[in-house]
C-alpha cells in the first residue's frame, strides 16, 4: 500500500517503514509468537496526529493497533499483518494542578514520571504496577492497570477523570474533565479505560491526585505451607484494610533469592509482604495486628519494622518477582483473580494444575485483593512441554472462572485470553460488548483481535 499520503500527513520521521525498526513494535513483553508484521509504525506526538493517522487508517480499512510502551502482559499490543502500529511514547507532556489536585498527562508518559511531577507538589498518584518504572500511563489507562496498593487506593479507572480520545473515525472528543464530582451524561469515562485501544485511542488523559502518602509501617511473614500464608491473608483483611498486602511462594522466593541476596527463607513455602499507611502511631498499631493475625495462622518467621528503607527493600523484591522467575525460563503470564475467600483453593489448585501437567509454576499475588498473577515456564524449544504449559494457562483460567473470579484482574484480555472471554462474562454480555464496539468502529479497524 502507498503511504505516501500518510507521511505527507505527519511531522517529518513520524512513520517509519525499514523493517529493521518494525521489529521492535510487532510484540508486547507478552511475547505472542503469532504477531503480524506491520505495514508501518507511527509515532505521533500530539492528538492532531493520532486523528489524521486513524483518519486515513478508515478510509483505506488499515488495523491500527495502539501501543505505549510496550509493556503489556497480554498480547493487547501484538501488530496485525498489514497495519498500522500507532504508537504514542513520543507523547509526553505533563501539567500538575496543585489545588485541584489533578495532572493532564500526555499518554507516552511513564508511571513513575507522572509520580515524580506530582510529587514536586507534594501529590501523589497511587495506582503502581510492579512495572511501575517502564510502564506508560496511557497503556495503564488502556488495561486498567492495577498494583500493589490497590488493596487500599483502588485502580486506575479510580483516578481518571477526563480523557481526550480519538474515535475511529478520527474524530477526538475530550470527556469528562477536572471536576471531582460529575454526573452529567453517560459515565464515559469508565467505558473507554480498560478497553484495550479496541473502542479509541487515548491521546490525553485528566488524573485525581491524592496528598502524599504518609509513612509506612511494613510486616514481613513466612510460612512453611499455602494454606496458613492464605489463612493469614484472611486474617489480616478481615481485621483492617492494609496499603499493601503481597505473597510469593517458594519458587519466586528462591528466584528472588538468587538475584538479589537479602537473606529471604528459601525454605519457605510463602512469604507475606504487608504494609500500613495508616495516620500516626496507627500504623504501628495496624502493624501489631498484621503481626499477630501472622504468627496465629502458623508463621515460621514475622518481621517488622518502621524504617523506609527496609521496607522499601522487601517491596522491591516483591516487584522484581517476575524478572526473577523469567530468568528462569520463558514466561505464559497469567492474571487471574477470585473473591478473597476463594483465595486458597486458587492457590492450592493451581499447585494441582502444575503437578499434573509436569510443569513449573510460580505465584505471586496482590493477595489483599484477590488478584494472582501464576508464571508458567516453558521451553518454547520443547513442543511436549509447551503444549503442557498452555493447558496449564487454559486450566487456570477455566479454575478461576468456577471460583468466581476473573480471567484478569489487571493485564487486559488482549489476544492471548480472549478464547475464556465469553466463559467469564456470557452469551448476554459478550452480545452487548459487540454491539458497542460495533457503534464505535462500525468498519473493525481499531485493535482487530484484541478481546473480541
Amino acid at each position: 500500500m502507498d503511504l505516501h499520503d500518510l507521511i505527507e500527513l505527519l511531522p517529518s520521521g513520524a512513520v517509519l517503514t525499514d523493517p529493521d525498526s518494525l521489529v521492535g513494535y510487532r510484540q508486547d513483553w507478552a511475547r505472542d509468537p503469532d504477531a503480524g508484521t506491520p505495514l508501518a509504525v507511527v509515532r505521533a506526538t500530539c492528538t492532531a496526529d493520532v486523528s489524521a493517522t486513524v483518519r486515513w487508517a478508515e478510509q483505506r480499512r488499515v488495523p491500527v493497533v495502539p501501543r505505549g510502551a510496550g509493556s503489556g502482559l497480554s498480547g493487547g499490543a501484538t501488530a496485525v499483518d498489514g497495519g498500522i502500529v500507532l504508537s504514542t511514547e513520543r507523547m509526553r507532556d505533563i501539567v500538575v494542578d496543585p489545588v485541584t489536585r489533578t495532572a493532564v498527562v500526555q499518554p507516552g508518559l511513564l508511571n513513575a514520571e507522572v509520580k515524580r511531577a506530582a510529587a514536586e507538589h507534594g501529590l501523589w498518584y497511587p495506582p503502581d504496577p510492579s512495572s511501575f518504572e517502564m510502564c506508560s500511563i496511557g497503556g495503564n489507562a488502556a488495561t486498567n492497570a492495577g498494583g500493589l496498593c490497590c488493596v487500599k487506593y483502588g485502580v486506575t479507572t479510580d483516578y481518571v477523570l477526563g480523557m481526550e480520545v480519538v474515535l475511529a473515525d478520527g474524530t477526538a472528543v475530550r470527556i469528562g474533565g477536572p471536576r471531582l464530582k460529575d454526573s452529567a451524561g453517560l459515565s464515559l469515562t469508565k467505558l473507554f479505560v480498560g478497553s484495550e485501544g479496541t473502542l479509541g485511542v487515548i491521546t490525553e488523559l485528566t488524573l485525581r491526585l491524592l496528598p502524599a502518602q504518609p509513612r509506612q509501617s511494613t510486616v514481613v511473614a513466612t510460612f512453611a505451607d499455602l494454606t496458613a500464608a492464605t489463612a493469614a491473608i484472611l486474617a489480616v483483611t478481615g481485621a483492617l484494610r492494609p496499603s499493601m498486602l503481597e505473597f510469593m511462594d517458594g519458587v519466586a522466593i528462591n528466584a528472588v533469592e538468587d538475584e538479589l541476596r537479602m537473606g529471604l527463607d528459601r525454605s519457605a513455602a510463602a512469604l507475606l509482604v504487608a504494609r500500613s499507611d495508616a495516620p500516626g502511631a496507627h500504623a504501628a498499631r495496624e502493624a501489631e495486628i498484621m503481626v499477630a493475625a501472622c504468627e496465629k495462622a502458623g508463621a515460621t518467621e514475622v518481621f517488622h519494622t518502621e524504617d523506609p528503607a527496609e521496607g522499601e527493600a522487601f517491596t522491591a523484591a516483591r516487584r522484581f518477582a517476575i524478572p526473577a522467575v523469567e530468568r528462569i525460563g520463558p514466561l505464559l503470564l497469567e492474571d487471574v483473580g477470585v473473591p478473597l475467600p476463594r483465595l486458597g483453593e486458587l492457590v492450592t489448585g493451581i499447585a494441582a494444575i502444575a503437578e499434573r501437567n509436569r510443569v513449573l509454576i510460580s505465584v505471586i499475588a496482590h493477595a489483599g485483593d484477590g488478584n494472582t498473577h501464576p508464571l508458567i515456564v516453558h521451553d518454547p524449544a520443547d513442543a511436549d512441554n509447551t503444549a503442557r504449559a498452555h493447558r496449564a494457562f487454559g486450566e487456570i483460567m477455566d479454575l478461576a472462572i468456577e471460583l468466581g473470579g476473573t480471567i484478569t484482574g489487571e493485564h487486559g484480555v488482549g489476544r492471548l485470553k480472549k478464547a475464556w472471554l465469553p466463559d467469564q462474562l456470557g452469551p448476554d454480555v459478550m452480545a452487548l460488548t459487540r454491539r458497542i464496539k460495533d457503534a464505535l468502529d462500525p468498519h473493525g479497524i481499531l485493535n482487530p483481535g484484541s478481546i473480541l
